[in-house]
Order: C-alpha cells, then structure tokens, then sequence
C-alpha cells in the first residue's frame, strides 16, 4: 500500500466506534451510526480536536454545517475555532428570507436552505456533515453558500461511503473533501 493511502492513525480508532445498524432504514442498508462517537467524552474530544487541529491555521470566516446532524460537529468546531456557524436546513424550516438549492435523491428529490445573510460576499467557509453518501446534500449546501459568494475552502465529514460515489462527486464539482474515515459498502 502506497503512503498515500495509508490512513491516519485516528481513523481506525473513530470507525471502530461508530455503529452498524443493518437494514436501517431499509433493507439492505448498513446505516452507519455517530451516535457512540457523541456519547463518549474521550471520542467525542478526539473527533473535535481531528477537524479542530486541521482548519486552526486556516484562514477561515464561518463554519457552515448540514442539517441535522453537521449540526453538531459544525457548530463544535466553530466554536473551537472562534468562528461563526451557520446551518443549511431542510426545506421550511428557517424563519427568514432564503435561498434554496433542489438536488435529486434516488426516489425523489430533497431542497436545502439557508438564510439570505448567513454569509458575505468573500467569506471562507468550512462545510461540514457527518457522512458523504451520494453527496447530493454536500454539493447543493456548497452551491447555495457560493450563489451567496462565500467561497468553500473545504468540505469535511466524519465518514465517506465510497462505493456511493459521493466523494467523487463533490471533488468532481471543485470541492476539497476531508473525511476521518471510510467504510465499504453502504
């Protein structure tokens, strides 16, 4: 294996306790399951201080993270940073004036939101979610803090499912794409 690949030491501690729940929500699924990462403070300390340690010396202006659960890490890690956060939504479920971006599931399409002033023109921002499937919801997040004119330094996630080809994706679109770590299948 090529030091390339090699991934870093942390990641095998993070994926062995994140959890497997077969068949969720469907049959055939293997969701997979941050809950254990956020219930243990020693875990919990460790996956805040990976994205911690990568973006301290960037030059960055906001955190955006992905509704619901790039809500926790996202908003975490900007307070770490000394950074603003800001949530992209579900469709209807911000107060104020919005922009919105549609993207296509594999039965159906979904809409995400954020607020017309979340960022400003020129801002550097830091997207974050908690998992890279299909990477729909990370490249139509991307899209909307862009039309906005912030600019995305980086995309970053706790876990990529590679076989869905959401990572390939998302680099397709010009996005840098950080995640701790990587599971086979889906």
């Amino acid at each position: 294996m090529s030091l390339l690949k090699t991934e870093p030491p942390y990641a095998d501690y993070i994926r062995d306790r994140i959890r497997t729940v077969p068949d969720w929500p469907q049959a055939g699924v293997q969701f997979r399951d941050i809950t254990p990462l956020l219930q243990d403070k020693k875990t919990f300390r460790v996956l805040v201080d990976i994205f911690v340690h990568r973006y301290m010396d960037l030059d960055l202006d906001i955190v955006a993270g992905v509704d619901a659960r790039g809500f926790i890490l996202g908003a975490v890690v900007a307070y770490e940073l000394n950074l603003g956060f800001v949530p992209v939504r579900k469709k209807g479920k911000l107060p104020f004036l919005t922009v919105a971006e549609e993207y296509e599931l594999e039965y159906g399409s979904a809409t995400v939101e954020i607020h017309t002033d979340a960022c400003k023109r020129g801002d550097r921002v830091l997207l974050i979610d908690d998992l890279v499937a299909t990477g729909g919801t990370m490249v139509a997040a991307a899209k909307l803090l862009n039309r906005l004119g912030a600019t995305i330094v980086e995309a970053a996630a706790i876990v990529d499912l590679p076989e869905l080809g959401g990572s390939k994706i998302v680099r397709e679109q010009g996005i840098t794409l950080f995640t701790v770590c990587d599971y086979a299948g889906h």
